[in-house]
């Protein structure tokens, strides 16, 4: 079902200015849009040098909202391309008046513009779409085309976290990871979130709650 457009969306986008960067793709070249740096001031826009988590598609930024909150020594960027859904996560972010979140209204292709290499010391894919038709899989987030932006954008050592509840996905993003090298350190196939450095998504209790597993992939660069 089509989502209605927020109202007034770009004023409130506007008002949350301080915390997001909006992307401005207007060649829709994906490949050759990320080639031209932009690199965001991070250090300045926290005011610190604290190890960078990013979360890819944040949605309403329940998962990056909490995490912040639970972690405030570490800072957190979450990408989300969808704005009319980034809003909520901005308005949140405001409302609670955390400070150790900044965001990325723009897609993962281009996220090397806005990063130095191996400057991200983990990276999160909650629930992302399993684009379950085969002529969707170059879209899939954990594509091997996705996996290379990702191990540039990683520190030595870096982690992906990754949590589904398509067990198609689970094994496609399994075998990416394999493919691309990364050494896989965890796998889980009933996860139940009880550990410390994790929060439970909106997507994660709803499936939960549909008595559907969820399973969860960690590796490392």
């Amino acid at each position: 079902m089509r989502m209605h457009k927020k109202s007034r969306l770009e004023e409130r986008i506007a008002t949350c200015g301080d915390i997001v960067k909006v992307a401005d793709l207007s060649d829709k070249n994906m490949k050759r849009a990320a080639l031209t740096p932009e690199y965001m001031p991070f250090n300045e826009i926290f005011g610190n040098d604290n190890p960078f988590f990013l979360e890819i598609g944040c949605g309403k930024g329940k998962f990056v909202c909490e995490m912040a909150k639970k972690l405030p020594d570490k800072n957190f960027v979450a990408c989300e391309k969808i704005s009319n859904v980034l809003i909520e996560a901005l308005e949140r972010t405001k409302t609670d008046k955390i400070k150790n979140i900044y965001y990325l209204n723009c897609a993962a292709e281009v996220l090397s513009k806005y990063f130095p290499q191996g400057s991200v010391e983990r990276i999160y894919l909650n629930f992302s779409n399993p684009l379950p038709k085969e002529g969707y899989k170059k879209q899939r987030l954990t594509h091997p085309r996705f996996l290379s932006i990702y191990g540039g954008l990683l520190k030595k050592g870096g982690l992906i976290i990754q949590k589904t509840d398509d067990e198609d996905f689970y094994r496609f993003s399994l075998e990416s990871y394999k493919e691309a090298g990364f050494e896989v350190l965890s796998v889980c196939e009933n996860y139940l979130c009880s550990e410390e450095e994790d929060v439970e998504t909106e997507h994660e209790r709803r499936f939960k709650d549909m008595g559907k597993r969820i399973f969860r992939i960690i590796v490392r660069v």
